[in-house]
């Protein structure tokens, strides 16, 4: 029994030091009243996407704001249970303690990492592209359970899901997919997921059982607003239509409604193929360049660009951020930060929010 108390009293304040810590570092409340001036200044209603971002912004620190009172309210009475349960020696109620405070532990540490998106791009919504790598079914197959993983995670956030583009494998699986993500803070969230991911496992496809390693790209990119202004020359570009490969119709498959659009200079490829008119899709690769082009003069300005640049054209061994290994052991790790979790099978399914926390942690230098 002790032993359980002393548990509980370190998890209380290391849970009080978090809470604590999150407002003092990030000056939640003066933030909030600097969106509330701007909101009274004479023609801060004229520009309707500034406006809109920064309305966007406000509510996702006054959902900050209100955890972190929700959260205070919760270890006040669990303080208060806990006097009460040691002091009845009640093992019962202790446990269920325990337990809650786990539980908050949890949703403080988010709510810390939402402290940190604080960056001018973190509020867009997002492209997300993820392509197969060199290994035909199997690595498309893979591709295929990433852009499940991703799915799930945005459906538990009850994000919106839009498929943009997609090539299927021979066999099964994608050779590529594009994904538009829209919600709170989404671009802010994945942007750490850009990298090569790295499948170790026993094969299905493999009539011996043996064991492969198989490689996926995924690329996430911002999806600007009207406020961003990307110049883009005519000259520069080469615009192709071809008969969409996706679902959609007889329509959709017996003309050349899809678009692909190359930036020469860069060499950047986009494509759409998921509306029937070909106007839409051209429309739909327009946005999804300019995310592109304006990520593209982002990296350029990193110092590390030459080493994603590099990565990008060897989506193989020695480029990875993070191993999913199903066989001969289970276990999930990000080799950048080096958390890791036991439970691949519920990573597969979503539940990625801890590794993107960990991601955000890294970023601001903090060690987690």
């Amino acid at each position: 029994m002790a032993s359980i108390l002393i548990k509980i009293l370190k998890k209380l304040k290391k849970l009080t030091l978090i809470l604590r810590g999150i407002f003092e570092a990030n000056n939640i409340r003066e933030r909030i009243l600097l969106f509330e001036k701007r909101f009274l200044e004479k023609n801060f209603w004229k520009d309707k996407n500034t406006a809109q971002k920064n309305i966007k912004e406000k509510n996702f620190f006054e959902d900050i704001l209100n955890n972190y009172i929700k959260s205070q309210k919760e270890v006040e009475n669990l303080l208060e249970l806990y006097r009460l349960a040691s002091t009845e020696n009640n093992k019962d109620v202790i446990d269920e303690c325990e337990k809650n405070l786990s539980l908050l532990l949890s949703e403080a540490k988010l709510t810390e990492a939402k402290c940190f998106l604080s960056n001018e791009n973190d509020s867009f919504d997002s492209y997300l592209e993820i392509h197969a790598g060199a290994g035909g079914t199997e690595s498309q197959d893979w591709a295929a359970m990433l852009r499940r993983m991703y799915m799930k995670w945005a459906d538990k956030k009850n994000y919106k899901l839009e498929i943009i583009s997609e090539h299927r494998g021979d066999e099964a699986g994608i050779k590529s997919s594009t994904i538009k993500i829209c919600g709170s803070y989404v671009y802010g969230w994945l942007k750490s997921e850009s990298g090569i991911h790295r499948l170790v496992r026993i094969s299905p496809f493999d009539s011996g059982a043996r064991r492969h390693t198989s490689f996926a790209s995924v690329w996430v990119y911002p999806m600007l607003d009207d406020s961003i202004k990307i110049d883009i020359q005519e000259k520069d570009l080469r615009i192709d239509t071809y008969r969409s490969s996706g679902a959609g119709g007889q329509h959709v498959n017996t003309t050349d409604s899809a678009v692909r659009i190359t930036h020469i200079p860069t060499k950047i490829v986009v494509q759409c193929q998921n509306e029937r008119s070909q106007h839409k899709n051209k429309e739909t690769c327009f946005n999804m360049l300019k995310a592109r082009l304006y990520e593209h003069e982002l990296k350029k300005k990193d110092e590390n660009v030459k080493s994603l640049e590099d990565s990008k054209t060897d989506i193989g061994w020695g480029h990875q951020i993070r191993s999913y290994v199903l066989q001969p052991y289970q276990l999930v790790k990000d080799l950048r930060n080096n958390y890791e979790s036991t439970n691949p099978d519920s990573v597969l399914n979503g539940n990625i929010d801890e590794f993107l926390e960990n991601s955000l942690f890294r970023s601001k230098g903090e060690n987690k």
